[in-house]
């Protein structure tokens, strides 16, 4: 897991004595330095979802264009999608995930296509 530095700026106050009863504060900039561990955001999966009506041409379209995948790879998740039911066009965080799904359903709609998907975490 990766790790980052974090910087931490304090203010440090020193005291000097020059004999007075009261010591005299000044303040320097001091740099201090702490790790922490970056958290990797959650994963959500694209799945989309098979129906009678959505030309296959078009899922292989929509594959390629929306998910860049291959003619080949993209006709394989086309006929996993046929014959499956379902299938991942790809892993991504949540607010990729959910743009790709609006692309998607919206280019299918004006289209006048039902294709629909789906996003779950991975």
């Amino acid at each position: 897991m990766s790790k980052t530095a974090e910087l931490l700026l304090t203010l440090n106050h020193r005291e000097r004595d020059h004999g007075d009863s009261e010591p005299e504060s000044i303040g320097d900039l001091v740099l201090h330095e702490s790790e922490q561990e970056a958290v990797p955001p959650p994963l959500y999966k694209v799945i989309m979802l098979d129906d009678d009506y959505t030309p296959m041409d078009f899922v292989v379209e929509v594959l390629e264009h929306f998910f860049n995948l291959s003619t080949e790879k993209a006709t394989d998740v086309m006929m996993k999608v046929h014959t499956q039911g379902r299938a991942v066009c790809g892993t991504y965080t949540k607010d990729v995930a959910e743009t790709k799904v609006a692309q998607v359903v919206g280019h299918a709609r004006k289209s006048d296509h039902p294709l629909m998907c789906e996003i779950e975490v991975e």
